[in-house]
Order: C-alpha cells, then structure tokens, then sequence
C-alpha cells in the first residue's frame, strides 16, 4: 500500500473547505484523473456516513471504475472515503483554522491496481501519482480562494 501526506493552508474559513470537499460533484474539478462522480445513496440531508458514491478515474492511461464509502465526518474538521471497489483507497482530510484561513491535511493511502506492469511500472505511476496529488492540494486552494 502507498501512502501520500500533503498539507496547504487556504485563505478560506474551515466551513467554505468543509462544504467544498463535502460535496463529490466537486472532484473533477480538483482532482487530476477523476472523470465523473455519482451519488448512489442519501441517508439524509447533506453529507453523512455510510453515504456512497460511484466514481471513474483515470491512472496510467486506464480508466477505473469504482465506488467510494464515506466512513467518518466530524463537521468542519475531518472526512475520511474509503473505496474498495476500483482503487483500494482511503481518504483522510483534515480540517484546522488558523486565523481567518484553513490548513488542510490530506492523507491518502492506496494499492495500485496494475500489478501486472511489474514494479518498475509501479514506481512511475506512484511517482505520477504524487504530482497529482500536489496539484489536486493546489487546485482545491485555487478553486476556494478565487
């Protein structure tokens, strides 16, 4: 399993990020390689665990179809996805105020779904997948602040 950590602060409060990243449709804005989200179930108003959504993304020139579980939320602090279907992956963000901006952290941790492309395959993609995340951490901050 790999693991990704990347940290930002937005010059945006903790509840403009939470509402943000809570709400899926979002995610092909910010994240590079996801193609489409739908959400399958609703347990009630707004964003809550045991919610679930279906995704397509993209790595390596492969396209992906999954589904994600949301697992764990602490209102305007922390939103933990795991996904079992498509890219075994869990998501954790967590939400800090400082001052009038947010420092976000975001840890994923994930398998490669490719393993017949040997390891040498596997390095490029882990390599391909942390610029990636640096520019999803970039395009949330972007997409908040403008």
């Amino acid at each position: 399993m790999a693991t990704i950590k990347r940290s930002t602060q937005i010059n945006v409060s903790v509840e403009k990020v939470y509402s943000y990243l809570s709400d899926h449709n979002n995610e092909p804005e910010w994240m590079p390689g996801m193609i489409e989200v739908k959400k399958m179930t609703e347990s009630g108003p707004g964003f809550n665990v045991g919610d679930h959504y279906k995704w397509k993304y993209k790595m390596a020139g492969m396209i992906f179809d999954g589904e994600s579980t949301i697992i764990e939320i602490v209102h305007n602090k922390k939103i933990v996805t795991e996904s079992k279907l498509g890219i075994k992956s869990t998501f954790t963000f967590i939400l800090e105020p400082k001052n009038e901006s947010t420092i976000l952290d975001l840890t994923i941790d994930y398998t490669v779904p490719v393993p017949v492309l040997g390891k040498i395959a596997e390095k490029v993609i882990l390599k391909k997948n942390e610029s990636e995340t640096d520019l999803a951490m970039e395009n949330i901050k972007t997409n908040l602040e403008n």
